[in-house]
Order: structure tokens, then C-alpha cells, then sequence
């Protein structure tokens, strides 16, 4: 990037840890500069502290599913200018152990609802401006619970599930716009840790395995649609496998 050139500007949610970290380090190691949140201030800021470039971050403690918090988050985009990618990388799983749909508590269903489902649209409500200013990119985490039935997921999974038909309804009422559900699999995270408590989760591929095909959506000419980090990562080796 030129020395005179803007860095380009990416809001990641959930950033304090996993995927949202990683990407996070990715992105600031690429020029960009990043927004990112978390609920947890002091792990937010410890997090962004150890990263290459801490100036390259403006870090907003806070729940996505606040609209307070919604509108701090785009204040920082306006502030610096606009934005060209909005990663919408926060989560919750919900109870844990994860409850049958026939003991799930109606309270904690709609506590995950408003952070899986409901604040990515809100958020994208007061962000599609600069997104569209920039001809900018959206990428939502969604997650293979969202399209297989498994027994006790069915709270994150169907959540998930709105997520991803929001996001394709979005790809198609934004032409203008790459619009993109992202699937990384399973990961080794705190997330994963919740879905299987007592369990040794460490050997699920570490969050920084899915980052070059997360990279791919974010660098790339892919069109809109939904994603497998799987399915990415094997079309890159096999284009590899040809030019090699």
C-alpha cells in the first residue's frame, strides 16, 4: 500500500480470542486498519496489546446485541472514514450442556437469537451506507449445526440457520455488494469448549488453520453465497495440485 493511501477498514466482532482474533492479526499485518469488540474489556484489550501493530485497532468494548453499542461501533467507522469489510464473527452458544428443544428455556432461545441473528442485520442496518460507498464486503460466521440436524444444537443451529437465509436475502437485494455465510468447522475455541464441557477439544484444528480460506472471500472474486472453509481449502490445493 502506498504511504499516502488510506488503509482499508474492517469491523471484526467477537475479536478478543479465536477466529476474530486471528483474522484480526491477519488483517493489521496486511495493512488494514481493524474495529473490533468484545464483551470483555480487559481480555479486548489485552488481546489487542499483543498484536503487531496495536495503533493499527480502535477497540469498542461491548455486546452486539445492544443498540448502544451498535451505534459506537459505527461511530468508529465514521470516524475513520468508511469501511470496506464487516466481519460478523460474535456468538453465543447458549446453555451449556446444550438443552433439548423440549427443555430449552424460551429466555436463553431468544438471548441467542439476538446475538447469532439478530444484531449481524441490525449492525448491517447502520453499516450498509459505508458499505456501499466502498462496494465493500460482508462475511457472516455461520456454521455447520445450521444445515445438519444435530440433537441439542437446536438453539445455535437454527439461529445460525436465519443467519445464513439473511445473508443470501442480503447477496441478492445487494448486488452491489460480496455478501458472504463463511462455515469454518469445528475449531478449537472457547465456543467449542462450552458445546462439550469436561471434553478435550484440543484436537480441533486451531483458528488460524481456516484463516487463508476465510482470505479467499476476502481477497478474492468468489461470488456471493455461503461457504465451507473445507470446501476452499480443498479447491486451493487442488488448484495447486494443477499449476504445481
Amino acid at each position: 500500500m502506498n504511504p499516502t493511501e488510506q488503509a482499508p477498514v474492517a469491523l471484526v466482532t467477537g475479536a478478543s480470542r479465536g477466529l476474530g482474533l486471528v483474522l484480526t492479526a491477519t488483517l493489521v499485518d496486511r495493512g488494514w486498519h481493524v474495529v473490533v469488540d468484545a464483551r470483555d474489556g480487559a481480555r479486548l484489550s489485552a488481546a489487542v496489546a499483543g498484536l503487531s501493530t496495536p495503533s493499527a485497532v480502535t477497540a469498542v468494548c461491548g455486546d452486539v446485541s445492544d443498540p448502544l453499542h451498535r451505534l459506537a461501533l459505527a461511530d468508529s467507522v465514521t470516524g475513520l472514514g468508511g469501511l470496506d469489510l464487516l466481519v460478523s464473527n460474535a456468538s453465543v452458544l447458549g446453555p451449556s450442556p446444550q438443552p433439548r428443544l423440549a427443555d430449552y428455556p424460551l429466555d436463553a432461545l431468544a438471548s441467542v437469537y439476538a446475538v447469532n441473528a439478530l444484531a449481524p442485520v441490525a449492525l448491517l442496518q447502520l453499516l450498509l451506507p459505508s458499505l456501499r460507498a466502498t462496494g465493500g464486503r460482508v462475511v457472516h460466521l455461520s456454521s455447520d449445526a445450521a444445515v445438519e440436524a444435530y440433537a441439542g444444537w437446536g438453539g445455535y443451529g437454527s439461529a445460525k440457520a436465519a443467519l445464513d437465509q439473511l445473508t443470501a436475502v442480503l447477496a441478492a437485494e445487494e448486488p452491489g455488494l460480496k455478501v458472504y455465510a463463511f462455515d469454518p468447522g469445528d475449531m478449537a475455541t472457547d465456543l467449542q469448549q462450552q458445546a462439550f464441557p469436561g471434553e478435550d477439544v484440543s484436537d480441533r484444528p486451531d483458528p488460524a488453520s481456516v484463516v487463508p480460506s476465510l482470505l479467499r472471500l476476502l481477497e478474492g472474486d468468489l461470488p456471493s453465497g455461503r461457504y465451507r472453509s473445507s470446501e476452499l481449502a480443498a479447491q486451493s490445493e487442488a488448484a495447486l495440485g494443477v499449476t504445481g
